[in-house]
């Protein structure tokens, strides 16, 4: 199939750096990691509160979140790991080869930014409102590790933006096509968009009490349906749609309920108080500081003695 024009698969994934290899997938995972942690401490500080507590909860979260990642895509695809022919146990430790649910990432990410929530005594919506647009930019940069790995593309296309897959890239049954729907494109794109929107709603209607993020998680959600009928790579499926298609749809309606019953139930913004541990650190140290401060001498006063009175 002849095509005029596309977009070039990469010449490489992974640099070596003496023995080290560094591959363009985990780099783009920190990228992004850094850049959510960057805006949600913007935004949190911009909501009132302290400067430093998105990186603290970030130091849960993230191992959280890519062990979750990473559980969610071994069990849902576990043919590709435990049936015959699989890599095995140690191909489903090779996250650096591609191969993190974003459901996963986002249940046990919640579960470790609740721990660290816990642990600094602050509240756990106000955080999730702050960082969402944040993830939402975290994942459009991730999706560039699709590309540089050239996996989870779409179905063939001669559009002018269609992506080349090399002939050792291809899915049986494709191997003569040579350009796909660059669904990790489409799908950043889309990301990208959903963390403007949600700053932009977030700003117009002052959302609180985790309505930020709930709009993320829907608006992504609405994108990731259409997206998914376009990848033609394995995937199990439940009454003839693909096992991620049912739970966007799933969780979308999660999201949309909680936005309409949240709004009615608490609407506003929640006022952001202070870290517990933060206060309870403050505290001591201007306590210690008090102790160690040196104490003002004594001022003495000098008496003069009065003259006796003259009685004669």
């Amino acid at each position: 199939m002849d095509v005029l024009a596309y977009i070039p698969s990469p010449s490489q994934g992974v640099w070596n750096l003496g023995p080290i290899p560094l591959r363009a997938y985990a780099l783009l995972i920190i990228l992004g990691i850094v850049v959510a942690v960057w805006v949600g401490s913007r935004r949190y500080v911009d909501r009132g509160g302290r400067a430093g507590v998105i990186g603290d909860i970030a130091i849960w979260a993230v191992p959280f979140g890519i062990i979750g990642g990473r559980l969610y895509h071994v069990i849902t695809d576990w043919q590709l790991y435990f049936a015959p022919g699989g890599s095995g146990f140690i191909g489903a430790l090779r996250i650096w080869d591609g191969g993190l649910g974003i459901w996963g990432a986002v249940a046990l990410g919640a579960l470790g930014a609740w721990i660290g929530a816990r642990r600094l005594g602050v509240a756990l919506p106000p955080i999730a409102d702050a960082i969402a647009p944040g993830i939402a930019l975290a994942q459009a940069i991730g999706r560039w590790g699709n590309y540089f790995n050239q996996e989870l593309f779409g179905a063939p296309t001669t559009l002018p933006w269609g992506l080349e897959i090399e002939p050792q890239f291809r899915p049986e049954g494709y191997t003569d096509y040579a350009t796909f729907h660059p669904t990790f494109l489409y799908e950043s794109l889309w990301l990208v968009g959903v963390a403007l929107v949600v700053i932009w709603a977030d700003r117009r209607f002052r959302m609180g009490h985790g309505r930020a993020f709930a709009l993320y998680v829907l608006l992504y959600t609405m994108g990731r349906v259409w997206i998914e009928y376009l990848r033609i790579d394995t995937a199990n499926q439940i009454l003839g749609l693909r096992l991620n298609v049912w739970t966007s749809i799933l969780v979308g309606l999660g999201a949309l309920i909680y936005l309409i019953v949240s709004a009615r139930l608490r609407p506003g913004r929640e006022e952001v108080l202070p870290p517990r541990k933060y206060v309870e650190r403050e505290e001591a140290e201007a306590e210690a500081a008090a102790v160690k401060a040196p104490k003002p001498a004594a001022k003495v006063t000098e008496v003069t003695p009065e003259e006796p009175e003259d009685t004669t």
